[in-house]
């Protein structure tokens, strides 16, 4: 799985700089990143291979051990979405298309990439795993949102121009952005999380808040310096470039966990062996069976025929079985706390799925109204999300 997510995630950042650059090409109608653009999608197409070689190689673990029908399903919608990605670059070298498609085009390919690793994290078991994966979602996500942020405000810019509807998109891009980096916070290590942080106090944030705000509020009758657009894509890049880099840190800490993880196990394997074996020796094998099972206290020497002997076998066993309960528990709440985090998250996209079927808004729209529901019910969003989803039969 951890080899599945860091190539889904190197090819999920690969599509939204290309995506960006397109966005600046169509929107000056060819005349701006030409070259950049080329540069973007022969990187993409690398990283598009190196993909797909990871997916035959683990094709073994996917298709003969336990793997969820929803990760599977989720893979095959990516391969297809790719499938196509020569049209539809094809269409946009000839400005064929506009850019409000190109731009929706590519957000649905990388949508389906972001579901494969959102699935992926779902059949971890580990809650120490768990975690991460949930931390690392949230991530990809706000950086997902980030680069449709670089990708509108880069057409905006380009045609020197935002209309009240597009300021209203980058508007909820912004909001929805920082939702997903809350929920990162909450699952991050400490220090990953100081360095997402410090990214607020580098120069280059200052510089680009002037133009966020001009992105949010310049409105149809303003003009703007069309130049800007470079700025713009130079500023978001930046950040999307650090958030991968916060990214690429992130997986390189799952991987390490997952060898500590498997360390312990193993571990923990060969003292349940060791303890075995010395019960074997010891001729008492059958007498733990009561001290587990039975009704008397598990110190109590009469549980053995040879009181020292069976106090010491009792006592270790016990130790060993308190100890399991213990962690057995702590991992099925720190699991469920992961769990929860990625079902909140699947809620909301599915009730804005709804709401943009059956009333016919936007993506961004479809958030805006579920923000605004839990603020006039004072709910949180996952439960007002849940709400929608359960009258969805009443919509129809």
């Amino acid at each position: 799985m951890g080899k599945l997510i860091l190539s889904a995630g190197n090819l999920i950042h690969r599509l939204q700089r290309e995506r960006g650059a397109s966005n600046v090409f169509l929107g000056s109608g060819g005349t701006r990143f030409s070259g950049e653009l080329e540069a973007m999608i022969r990187d993409s197409d690398q990283q598009q291979a190196a993909f797909e070689r990871e997916l035959m190689e683990i094709q073994g673990e996917l298709t003969l051990h336990p793997t969820s029908t929803s990760l599977l399903n989720s893979i095959a919608a990516a391969l297809h979405g790719l499938e196509s990605m020569p049209d539809l670059r094809h269409g946009i070298r000839r400005l064929e298309i506009s850019a409000e498609t190109a731009i929706h085009a590519y957000i649905e390919r990388i949508r389906h990439l972001l579901t494969v690793v959102f699935d992926a994290a779902e059949t971890v078991v580990d809650p120490a795993i768990a975690g991460m994966l949930v931390a690392l979602v949230n991530l990809m996500q706000g950086k997902e949102l980030a680069g449709q942020e670089r990708a509108w405000g880069a057409l905006g810019f380009s045609r020197g121009r935002f209309d009240p509807a597009l300021s209203r998109r980058i508007t909820h891009l912004i909001d929805a952005q920082e939702q997903s980096f809350v929920v990162f916070g909450q699952f991050a290590v400490p220090d990953l999380l100081a360095l997402w942080k410090g990214h607020h106090l580098e120069p280059y944030w200052q510089e680009l808040q002037p133009l966020r705000g001009l992105a949010c509020s310049a409105g149809r009758y303003r003009p703007l310096d069309a130049k800007l657009a470079e700025q713009w894509f130079a500023l978001m890049t930046r950040r999307i470039d650090q958030l991968k880099d916060l990214e690429d840190r992130m997986e390189d800490h799952f991987h390490r966990r997952c060898i500590e993880r498997y360390t312990e196990a193993r571990n923990a394997l060969a003292h349940e062996e060791k303890l075995t074996e010395s019960l074997d020796e010891s001729g008492y094998a059958p007498q733990p069976v009561l001290v587990i099972c039975g009704t008397s206290h598990p110190d109590s020497a009469d549980n053995f025929p040879h009181s020292e002997a069976g106090r010491i076998l009792g006592r270790s066993i016990m130790d060993l079985v308190r100890q399991q309960a213990r962690r057995l528990d702590q991992v099925n709440q720190e699991l469920n706390r992961s769990r929860e985090a990625l079902e909140d998250r699947r809620a909301i996209g599915k009730a804005a799925e709804l709401l943009m079927q059956h009333q016919q808004v936007g993506e961004d729209e479809a958030h805006k109204q579920l923000r605004k529901l839990a603020m006039d019910q004072g709910r949180k969003l996952p439960e007002v999300a849940r709400s929608v989803i359960s009258m969805s039969g009443l919509l129809r």
